[in-house]
């Protein structure tokens, strides 16, 4: 069997490799054209923001099984479900207790939600937090969502009439196209990236900010590039900003004399080679940035706000499941929530979007506790690897709407300072709906979760698919085709952000070829 790579950040130089042979052919014009006009419209796109917002990307590292995030419980369909899916990973219908699926409750809190289509839904035993979010609305799965050059039927994707994205099912491309949204060209810029783009150059919506728009806390990503890099992403540690050490007077003095004969401010003049002239630039911006940013962060933990706690690192996965304790997820999760407290305070920010990343999805083994077996285990099925990594992704996005609403209060804001944030999930791409008796394999479209206070949650958008190999929504072996694009998801948070509906297209140049722009989910 081909050997698998795992490769979510590209390097610098692969990234150039990549990006490299479009210098020269059409997709490098058209993407100059699409800058150009950016640029030219950017001016527009910053005037009159005076609120703050903020975007949260958690990125699943691996590929999630969404056919285990949320369930049909109607008894035709779940039976289905669980036939298919067999004991090895086939979670238990809901029953009202913990150890079984949960029920998505309607708006009235009487009943089980039911979306058009007549299905009724539950999450993962793992996701109380999430579905308690549901339940009050705050939280909105969104279903079957993929990558998709065009809107695309199983009979076109058998017959190949219609084009769909290269190396479907490849862990490193699905990454990048989720990131880009643009799958059928060469990766150049992420849509953070080019959002940040928009709403930084000419006009900067963050003037007087103290720290890039873009903020990382997990490396490197295709995300948060920008055409221009306008707003650079800034990473930052799950311990504060990364800066000089041991630096003494002497070696500091010297730094300072080397940066400003590079930038040609000490002694005045003209720097000849501009790209030292650049690399200088940026490198006094990212010491005195982090400088300012390190002050902030120690002045606000010798403050010890309360809501502190509401990031407790220790994770424990419920129904007899095993404790983390020291949740990476979680630890970054409260650096997010440091950030977006002085972001939206004392460093001046209007527009600020972060990065984080968990690992640990790509379960093609060991997904459950009865993975392997051919018996039902309701008690070993809910607990796992996949039930300790919904765990840590459901307390943690709690533990950030906790936060922000004490901040608020904290604040007395007019209204609920969570309002302000939103977070939402990407994967590779989800698995294969058939198990492979120990876990799934890689599949294509898959559900994800919108969380924040502005979201119109307690709903399901978009279209379930049909629970059957081979069946209309199926490529042939239980791998669901997209009904929803990635640039229909994004481009819905985008609005939200403050993106123009007129910039739409520009951040997304392929959004027209699907039915709508905004899913109406927040």
């Amino acid at each position: 069997m081909k050997s698998e790579i795992h490769a979510p950040f590209i390097t610098r130089r692969r990234f150039l490799q990549r990006i490299g042979p479009a210098a020269l052919g059409v997709s490098a014009l058209a993407a100059t054209v699409r800058d150009l006009r950016l640029m030219n419209t950017a001016l527009a796109q910053a005037g009159g923001i005076n609120d703050y917002k903020a975007m949260i990307c958690i990125f699943m590292n691996g590929g999630n099984d969404a056919n285990n995030l949320i369930i049909p419980t109607i008894p035709s369909e779940y039976n289905n479900y669980a036939t298919v899916r067999t004991p090895a990973v086939a979670l238990p219908n809901m029953d009202g207790t913990t150890a079984t699926a949960i029920q998505l409750k309607n708006a009235a809190g009487t009943g089980s939600y039911q979306d058009a289509a007549g299905h009724n839904y539950a999450f993962h035993p793992a996701l109380k937090e999430l579905a308690d979010l549901f339940n009050s609305g705050k939280c909105a799965p969104i279903l079957n969502v993929g990558t998709l050059s065009y809107p695309l039927t199983k009979a076109q994707y058998t017959a190949k009439s219609v084009p769909f994205p290269p190396q479907l099912f490849s862990h490193s491309d699905q990454q990048t196209q989720w990131q880009t949204s643009i799958p059928d060209v060469p990766p150049t810029t992420g849509w953070f990236g080019r959002m940040d783009d928009l709403f930084t150059q000419p006009v900067d919506v963050n003037v007087g900010g103290g720290i890039s728009m873009a903020v990382t806390v997990a490396g490197s990503n295709v995300l948060e590039v920008g055409s221009v890099n306008a707003a650079p992403q800034y990473a930052i540690t799950t311990g504060g900003a990364v800066t000089i050490s041991n630096m003494n007077t002497a070696r500091t003095t010297a730094l300072n004399s080397i940066l400003g004969v590079d930038m040609g401010t000490s002694p005045a003049g003209v720097v000849t080679d501009l790209q030292t002239k650049a690399y200088a630039n940026v490198l006094n911006h990212a010491i005195s940035e982090a400088a300012s940013l390190s002050a902030a962060l120690t002045t606000q933990q010798n403050s010890n706000p309360s809501w502190f706690t509401r990031f407790n690192p220790v994770v424990v996965t419920p129904n007899g499941g095993s404790t983390n304790s020291n949740s990476s997820l979680m630890s970054q999760m409260k650096m997010v929530a440091r950030l977006i407290d002085l972001g939206s305070s004392v460093l001046n920010m209007k527009r600020q979007v972060f990065f984080i990343k968990v690992g640990g999805y790509d379960t093609h083994t060991g997904q459950t506790g009865n993975a392997g077996s051919s018996t039902t285990n309701n008690a070993s099925v809910v607990i796992g690897q996949q039930a300790n990594l919904f765990a840590e992704l459901s307390q943690t996005i709690n533990a950030l709407m906790l936060a922000m609403h004490d901040i608020g209060v904290a604040r007395s804001t007019s209204t609920p300072f969570e309002n302000n944030v939103t977070a939402f999930t990407v994967s590779d791409f989800a698995r294969t709906f058939p198990s492979n008796g120990s876990g799934s394999d890689h599949g294509w479209g898959g559900h994800h979760l919108v969380v924040g206070g502005a979201v119109k949650g307690g709903a399901t958008y978009g279209k379930f698919p049909t629970l059957a190999v081979n069946g209309p929504d199926d490529t042939g072996i239980g791998r669901w085709i997209p009904t929803t694009s990635v640039d229909q998801y994004a481009a819905t948070l985008a609005s939200w952000f403050g993106v123009q509906a007129s910039n739409i297209p520009l951040l997304f140049p392929n959004i027209g070829r699907f039915a709508s722009s905004n899913l109406g989910f927040i």
